[in-house]
């Protein structure tokens, strides 16, 4: 039986994707440094910050899952953007391929989105329900806390998109 953190976990707000960051995935680290185990912490840091960490140690199911779901999601961008450009979209795709049309659906309409914004926000929300998914069945144990800092990091990611200076931004993109 695995190691529950009953008081850590109890202690964090609710996350939904579309409110307001409560802290950042800093802070979280921070927070959970006084309750679990420096290895503990390690784990969770490498898996939000050290993609490749993730996709080529995933040990439990749900960072197994969530792997394979990201390998997924982006070789479904990738095949839809070989189509557009009339390559083989097979020397882009990460092993290991699984296609599954309900993701194929979501990258396509992603993909052929107007808006670059809105592109990126249909994929974090996917990526948001599958977490919640995901969480089914871990109520107070490092799944749950896993699961926690992945969405804080795409929480992190549309608080940092939401406070850009957009004016300058686009200055610099005309510019160039």
């Amino acid at each position: 039986m695995g190691a529950y953190y009953t008081y850590l976990i109890s202690s964090l707000p609710m996350l939904n994707f579309s409110a307001k960051l409560p802290f950042s995935l800093e802070d979280f680290f921070n927070k959970c440094r006084e309750l679990i185990p420096e290895t503990k912490i390690e784990l969770l840091r490498n898996a939000c910050y050290q993609e490749a960490y993730l996709l080529n140690t995933a040990s439990g199911d749900t960072s197994s899952e969530w792997a394979n779901f990201e390998i997924a999601l982006r070789n479904e961008l990738a095949r839809a953007r070989a189509r557009r450009k009339k390559i083989d979209p097979l020397k882009f795709v990460r092993l290991p391929d699984s296609p599954v049309a309900h993701i194929s659906h979501v990258a396509m309409a992603a993909y052929r989105s107007t808006s670059i914004l809105e592109a990126e926000k249909i994929l974090d929300q996917e990526r948001w329900n599958f977490l919640e998914s995901l969480a089914f069945g871990h109520y107070f144990d490092f799944d749950f806390l896993l699961i926690y800092a992945l969405k804080l990091k795409i929480l992190e990611r549309w608080d940092k998109i939401q406070k850009a200076d957009k004016e300058n931004l686009f200055n610099a993109a005309a510019q160039n």
